[in-house]
């Protein structure tokens, strides 16, 4: 018999944004049971009124109140309607009582604020869109505030930057409910980019590929290292695949990525031992090596740093779980 399905519900409010919510509904709202072979989610919008809702430029017809979130296993937050609103006093309580009974937090953009109101980021590190950080510590100095990262992952809640951010944390959450080879076949979908490091920054000066950075060598750079994770990569080697100078290269690559060739490197190599520790019986050894690292104890460290776990513990987590939302509410 299959089992229930992860329910995810998604608050909405008149005046808040459209991409947001299209995120939500897109990644979460659209069955992919069949074409993933996996128990997709559940999938619920909800209002205060339980009415329809002004969401950008459109209409949307919601029909549940909030009720809806007394038994989510997720419940997200798409953005806000204009900082300066505080959350009401009945989702307040809706979103501390769903808090309470395990349920997961998650808030895009400036939802970050919905989530402080209610006080379930208090004491917790979060995000939400740089150009409100001032805003945000100003309210609420009881909150870690980082607003220089795409997204934050504090387990249980969790909480992106703006806008194509909330792609990366949506992201992030179906790799850890349904594993890499999910995600990865997710991403090709939708052309988006299957993992991207919630560390990476928020922006960036120049975007990916522009031409006027020798986007098209520093892509055709990359490919060429995610091709030979295995072999001992520098920067020196990168740089000179890519025909520029160490130095140029170095201010090149975090011009565009948002980060350093090293840094990039080290999140290359661990998604590939996430993916082959989820779908293949390789040693840990083996999979060290294949990914890069010096020794398994190189990538022990790591993942410790990283992942919050051990390679073999991950391993567990993903041969052992349940199918994603198999009745926690």
């Amino acid at each position: 018999m299959r089992r229930s399905r992860h329910r995810v519900v998604s608050v909405l409010v008149d005046g808040m944004t459209a991409l947001e919510p299209s995120v939500t509904d897109e990644i979460f709202g659209y069955d992919r049971s069949d074409e993933l072979a996996v128990p997709w989610y559940r999938y619920a919008a909800c209002s205060a009124s339980g009415r329809r809702v002004r969401i950008g430029g459109f209409d949307v017809a919601v029909d549940r109140g909030l009720d809806a979130l007394a038994r989510a296993d997720t419940v997200i937050i798409p953005g806000w309607c204009g900082i300066g609103n505080r959350a009401s006093d009945e989702l307040v309580a809706a979103l501390g009582h769903a808090a309470r009974r395990g349920a997961r937090l998650v808030s895009f953009c400036t939802g970050a604020f919905a989530l402080a109101d209610a006080g379930v980021l208090d004491g917790r590190r979060a995000t939400t869109h740089w150009a409100h950080a001032d805003e945000f510590r100003l309210r609420y100095p009881q909150v870690r505030l980082d607003p220089a990262v795409l997204y934050v992952d504090e387990g249980s809640v969790l909480t992106s930057a703006g806008a194509a951010a909330s792609i990366d944390l949506a992201m992030h959450l179906v790799r850890a409910d349904f594993g890499a080879d999910v995600a990865n076949h997710l991403a090709r979908d939708l052309v988006v980019s299957p993992h991207r490091d919630g560390g990476q920054a928020q922006f960036v000066e120049t975007p990916i590929g522009a031409p006027a950075l020798g986007g098209d060598a520093l892509g055709a750079t990359l490919e060429w290292a995610v091709a030979r994770l295995d072999a001992p990569l520098s920067v020196a080697d990168l740089a000179r695949q890519a025909h520029m100078s160490q130095r140029h290269f170095a201010r090149r690559f975090r011009a565009v990525t948002g980060t350093t060739p090293h840094q990039w490197l080290l999140t290359q190599r661990l998604a590939l031992a996430q993916r082959l520790l989820e779908s293949t019986e390789q040693s840990v050894d083996h999979v060290a090596s294949s990914a890069g690292f010096r020794t398994a104890a190189a990538m022990r460290l790591h993942f410790q740093r990283t992942v919050r776990t051990s390679p073999a513990a991950y391993r567990r987590t993903f041969r052992d779980r349940e199918p994603a939302g198999t009745g926690r509410a």
